[in-house]
């Protein structure tokens, strides 16, 4: 693999920051991704941001397909060199927006192992995604900065516990993977970085994707005013509720209604998210 700084100085192009680029310049820290996943020939794996390569060429030699997701156009044929390069030809690159590509199209009838080294500034906003199609996906093994991974893995009554913590806690098991050092990337951010991996759970019993959709939208709204009291942050807002029906809704779910968003373990969201369906159409 060559360095992507060498890479990108022979095409006279640049990390974009506006897209969060940072690539993965380290062989080895790429290859201890890929032999942690435990991926084989019987996977289909997607990657966001398969960037120049780093992760994309040992991934596609240890599994049987590989759609790789990229929005840069300007480095696709630098990634296409490498692969050709390196023999490898059972990748599928897409040039386009992860968060407007049909993953589950992808999918077919098989489920995906996701990966992907993802871009800050549309982290949570792919993780949402991943939460939606989950039925199509397996597992995924996604590096974050590592301020993030500390919400993502989060517990109730912290400070870092947020509306992410929670939906994505909901849908998955997250364990930590590996921290990573920022001389492993080019340009070097400055940041430690952190893989995680997310087993995803079926929708369970007594849910269903519409009652699931009120859920994510009951912890939306708890959260978005969070030093407020569950009974001032539910009321008003997308779901639309009165004070009254508020603190109806917390009473029937038996959650004290001056307590605080934060606070809140995933049974008591979801425990909530019954209560507001069960008092009218709200979302259903």
């Amino acid at each position: 693999m060559t360095h992507p700084g060498e890479l990108l100085k022979q095409n006279n192009l640049y990390a974009g920051k506006e897209m969060g680029q940072n690539f993965l310049s380290n062989p080895a820290t790429a290859q201890m991704i890929v032999d942690y996943t435990g991926i084989c020939k019987e996977n289909r794996v997607l990657e966001v941001g398969p960037g120049l390569g780093a992760l994309t060429l040992p991934l596609a030699r240890a599994a049987g397909r590989v759609t790789a997701v990229e929005k840069d156009r300007r480095i696709i044929p630098l990634l296409e060199s490498e692969l050709e390069a390196a023999d490898i030809s059972n990748v599928t690159i897409i040039n386009k927006n992860i968060l407007k590509t049909d993953i589950r199209e992808i999918a077919g009838d098989s489920k995906l192992v996701v990966m992907g080294n993802l871009p800050y500034n549309i982290s949570s906003q792919i993780l949402f995604k991943l939460v939606k199609v989950r039925s199509v996906v397996d597992r995924a093994f996604l590096m974050f900065q590592k301020e993030l991974a500390v919400r993502l893995l989060a517990s109730p009554g912290g400070r870092d516990y947020s509306r992410l913590s929670a939906v994505v806690q909901y849908a998955a098991k997250i364990s930590h993977v590996a921290n990573i050092r920022p001389n492993s990337f080019f340009p070097r951010p400055d940041v430690d970085s952190t893989v995680l991996r997310f087993d995803f759970f079926d929708i369970p019993p007594g849910m269903d994707e519409d009652k699931e959709t009120l859920l994510f939208e009951v912890i939306k709204a708890a959260f978005s005013k969070r030093r407020k009291t569950l009974n001032n942050s539910m009321t008003g807002g997308e779901l639309g509720l009165k004070k009254s029906e508020a603190r109806e809704a917390l009473e029937r779910a038996g959650i004290d209604p001056v307590r605080r968003a934060e606070t809140l373990v995933i049974d008591e969201f979801i425990s909530l998210a019954h209560a507001v369906w069960a008092m009218g159409d709200h979302g259903g």
